[in-house]
């Protein structure tokens, strides 16, 4: 599935919900679903800067393809970046980089987070930005 399949399957399915009560469900569903994540992972070096809540996240290069692991300790925040690992996990580093993510406004994501929440979604995708960009400088 191309990246613009991807992100529309998630409009799509935000789409089905009626309100944001269901979709913040949904989203916490989505965190806890999201794989586990070691506990020797957990250091201040993968921490996402700007977040209220601890969110760490790391990344690796596999066949040409970014793929990231990560965890939060508060239950909104995990579904958060669970579904944006759902989206950009596996993806090359050019398509995150170019990528503008604004199926999170198509869904509404953001004006319906408190604003602490809503800074760590922007803290979120600088991160994965910064992973295209630095796989892309061969760092």
């Amino acid at each position: 599935m191309t990246l613009e399949e991807k992100k529309q399957e998630v409009v799509d399915e935000f789409a089905m919900f009626e309100g944001w009560m269901d979709r913040y469900e949904y989203i916490i569903e989505l965190g806890k679903n999201l794989d586990a994540y070691p506990e020797d992972r957990r250091t201040e070096d993968r921490l996402i800067k700007g977040c209220q809540s601890r969110v760490w996240l790391d990344w690796e290069l596999r066949d040409g393809r970014l793929e990231f692991a990560a965890d939060s300790d508060a239950l909104i925040t995990k579904g958060i970046i669970a579904l944006l690992l759902d989206v950009y996990s596996g993806r090359t580093a050019e398509e995150i980089a170019a990528d503008d993510f604004s199926f999170l406004e198509e869904i509404g994501l953001r004006e319906n987070l408190s604003p602490t929440r809503a800074n760590g979604l922007v803290s979120m995708i600088a991160t994965l930005r910064r992973a295209a960009e630095e796989t892309l400088a061969g760092k």
